[in-house]
C-alpha cells in the first residue's frame, strides 16, 4: 500500500498498512486517514495526487492485531525497500514522519526519549525538511487531548509549510 509519483514533493512515511487500508490496497483509507488529511489542510483528492504526496510505510503489509492495537512493522521491509523508493523521490522537500517507527528509521540518535518529546521538539527537525507527528489514529486521542499544544501550534505550522509545496 504505496503511492509513488518521482515529482512527489512531499513524503508521507507511515507504521504499515491496517485492517481495512489492507482491504482496500488504498494508503491512509481509514479513520486515520481522514485525520492526517486534516492535519494537511488537504483533500482526498490532493492526497491521493502522486505528484504531489508520496506515500510509503515502514512495513508493505497488514502487521495483524496486537494487545493494543495493530502489531508493529515487519522489521524486513524498511531495509529491503526504503532506501530504493527514496532514490526514486528526487523532489521531495519535506518529509512527514508519523509514530515512532518512522522516526526511530529516519532520526536515528537525534530523536528524543519518547515519541511526545521527539515531536515537541519538531522544529530541530524541520531544517532537515521532516517533521515528526503522532500517529493520527483515534485511538491515539487520549494523547491528542493530552498535548493539546499540537493541534494548536504544530499543525497549523504543517498546514502552512504543506500549502506551500502544493
Amino acid at each position: 500500500m504505496l503511492q509513488v509519483a518521482s515529482q512527489a514533493r512531499i513524503l508521507i512515511v507511515g507504521q504499515a498498512p491496517g485492517a481495512k487500508v489492507h482491504d482496500t490496497g488504498v494508503p491512509w483509507n481509514d479513520a486515520s486517514g481522514k485525520r492526517l488529511r486534516e492535519w494537511l489542510g488537504v483533500t482526498p483528492e490532493v492526497f491521493y495526487d502522486a505528484r504531489h504526496f508520496a506515500l510509503i510505510p515502514m512495513g508493505f503489509c497488514y502487521p495483524g492485531r496486537g494487545k493494543s492495537g495493530d502489531n508493529p512493522p515487519r522489521p524486513e521491509c524498511a531495509p529491503l525497500w526504503m532506501d530504493k523508493l527514496l532514490a526514486y523521490l528526487r523532489r521531495v522537500e519535506l518529509t512527514l514522519l508519523i509514530g515512532q517507527y518512522a522516526q526511530a528509521h529516519f532520526l536515528g540518535g537525534t530523536r528524543k526519549a519518547t515519541l511526545t518529546e521527539t515531536v515537541a521538539a519538531w522544529r530541530e527537525y524541520e531544517p532537515a525538511a521532516r517533521i515528526p507527528l503522532p500517529h493520527p489514529s483515534p485511538r491515539n486521542q487520549i494523547w491528542l487531548k493530552r498535548n493539546a499544544w499540537f493541534e494548536a501550534q504544530t499543525v497549523p505550522a504543517l498546514r502552512a509549510r504543506v500549502a506551500a509545496l502544493l
